[in-house]
């Protein structure tokens, strides 16, 4: 049997103001996600992101190419009923953040990790007053529990929307603080993508580059890049 797919049934996709926010309307019915909850979302930024997904389907909806309204969903059905394990869980990734774990050798890949690295590590210091220091070596060492307390404060402090972006940025790039540098808009999100990528850019001058590997990487990439996109679109100002 072929699988069940959702057909086009409406004309216009639409924003819609409503109690709490907004949502995306089909000729005048609100969308309502996979776990029927309402779409209600916080501003009309994400509001025509997602009516624009849905306007932009043809005969077949197909999931992969919404991903605004892929993410706004996870925000609502799974997020939001478990912020705190969710925060959690991002929160953790400060005691064994990528940019915290450097290699030994050779000296041009230490000094590489130190001048693209450090930068990052002072900034999380002056920002949150949190100071993550540098490891040699894969073995984990627990970072100071005042600094990741300081760092998993703002974690929690996020929405749901908000959160459910900053999910991809820190599991994407590997670095709490890397997430923090992306939100906050230290720099471009494709510069910091590109300094998560260190290591890997290091193996591939030395090796050359592997084609599937690469592949694999812009998926990434475009992820990371939505997840920016998406936390932007969550900020209520």
């Amino acid at each position: 049997m072929s699988e069940w797919k959702q057909k086009r049934f409406w004309k216009a996709a639409a924003p819609e103001q409503v109690q709490g926010g907004w949502t995306v309307e089909l000729d005048g019915r609100a969308v309502k996600t996979p776990a029927k909850a309402a779409l209600t979302l916080p501003t009309v930024r994400m509001a025509e992101a997602i009516a624009a997904e849905w306007d932009a389907q043809d005969e077949v909806v197909n999931p992969l190419s919404m991903p605004f309204t892929r993410s706004a969903n996870a925000a609502i059905d799974k997020v939001a009923v478990q912020h705190a394990e969710v925060a959690d869980m991002l929160a953790a990734y400060g005691d064994a953040d990528l940019l915290c774990y450097r290699a030994d050798a050779p000296q041009a890949l230490v000094d590489r990790q130190a001048a693209q690295w450090n930068p990052y590590l002072d900034w999380a210091d002056a920002t949150f007053g949190a100071r993550l220091m540098p490891r040699t070596g894969l073995m984990h060492e627990s970072q100071d529990a005042d600094a990741l307390a300081a760092l998993a404060a703002p974690v929690h402090a996020m929405s749901h929307f908000e959160l459910a972006a900053f999910h991809d940025l820190v599991s994407l790039s590997g670095s709490l603080i890397l997430g923090f540098a992306a939100a906050q808009d230290l720099h471009p999100p494709l510069t910091i993508w590109a300094v998560s990528r260190l290591d890997e850019t290091w193996q591939e001058e030395q090796w050359g580059e592997d084609e599937e590997a690469q592949e694999v990487a812009k998926i990434k990439e475009g992820s990371f890049l939505h997840a920016k996109a998406f936390f932007d679109a969550s900020k209520l100002t």
